[in-house]
């Protein structure tokens, strides 16, 4: 339902924050699949993950974090 809040007015970014966090695995993976729809349609996302398979599976590119540093920027799918 959020997801759905969120797209009603068309946003140019999409914020997404552990958004299967909690939730079980059948819905985690229509959540996944909605973003990567979403995505491949050309809505922008930021999406903060720890799961680094949700964010090949979702995102063109994966940026990754150390206390508050940006420590690797590839293509999604490309291991740091």
């Amino acid at each position: 339902m959020a997801i759905a809040r969120a797209l009603v007015n068309r946003p140019a970014l999409l914020l997404a924050d552990e958004p299967t966090g909690a939730v079980d695995a059948r819905t985690g993976a229509q959540v996944t699949e909605i973003l990567r729809e979403l995505n491949r349609d050309g809505q922008t996302l930021l999406l903060v993950t720890h799961d680094r398979a949700m964010a090949d599976r979702c995102a063109g590119r994966v940026v990754e974090l150390s206390d508050g540093r940006v420590v690797a920027s590839t293509p999604a799918g490309v291991s740091s």
